[in-house]
């Protein structure tokens, strides 16, 4: 299962592509208006479908405009067939395309074939909520906003935040963090959560939640 991005301007194609992934129990955003791409934390989907032809704003600016803010594969739906055409999409950082109309086992069967390939790891971006990750800079922000987290604190976030759901002991959150070298304890994790609590407290977000005997998880 993966959550996808479908944008067309056309809500009939989107309502076929929704029917047909849903078969493959994938969860689908569908999207006719292309300029609201920006109100979606894009770095949630694992995979964008991109209609060409759309007024406005056409689908390969839109890929210019998105692909330094997401490592998902982005796919192209056209109905151009010429060479040139294609090759500028492809260079705008698509990563395929499948030429409209299109019937539901070619979709299903290139969609599922790029989720197997995809064994990329986000490494420019990771969205959670309003919390926004530059994995690649190793900062975290909110509304455009940076917060000024010690490298040890980041290194904190980003490993509850990329695991969110599981719990992690100190013990654990200390060796991934510091390794089994390390010249502390795993007592300095309590302090270092309490500093990133207060931090993220400014911007009335509390991610970490404590799971007491346990440890602490990502919400």
């Amino acid at each position: 299962m993966a959550s996808i991005l479908a944008i067309d301007d056309e809500k009939a194609v989107l309502t076929l592509i929704k029917n047909i992934l849903q078969m493959d129990h994938h969860i689908v955003t569908a999207l006719s208006d292309p300029e609201k791409i920006f109100d979606l934390q894009l770095g949630n989907f694992d995979l964008i479908l991109l209609d060409v032809m759309m007024p406005n704003v056409d689908g390969f600016t839109l890929c210019g405009q998105i692909r330094d803010k997401v490592d998902c594969p982005i796919i192209f739906l056209t109905a151009k067939t010429m060479e040139n055409d294609i090759m500028v999409g492809l260079s705008e950082g698509a990563d395929d395309y499948i030429l409209k109309p299109f019937g539901a086992g070619e979709l299903q069967a290139r969609i599922n074939a790029h989720l197997r390939r995809e064994k990329r790891q986000h490494r420019n971006v990771l969205c959670v909520g309003n919390i926004h990750f530059n994995l690649s800079g190793k900062e975290i922000s909110i509304h455009n906003e940076t917060i000024p987290f010690t490298k040890a604190e980041y290194e904190i976030c980003e490993l509850l935040a990329k695991n969110r759901g599981q719990i992690f002991s100190k013990e654990e959150i200390y060796e991934s963090v510091f390794g089994y070298d390390g010249e502390s304890d795993s007592c300095t994790i309590v302090v270092h959560i309490k500093n990133i609590r207060a931090k993220f407290s400014k911007f009335q977000v509390l991610p970490i939640e404590t799971i007491w005997g346990i440890g602490y998880k990502w919400c």
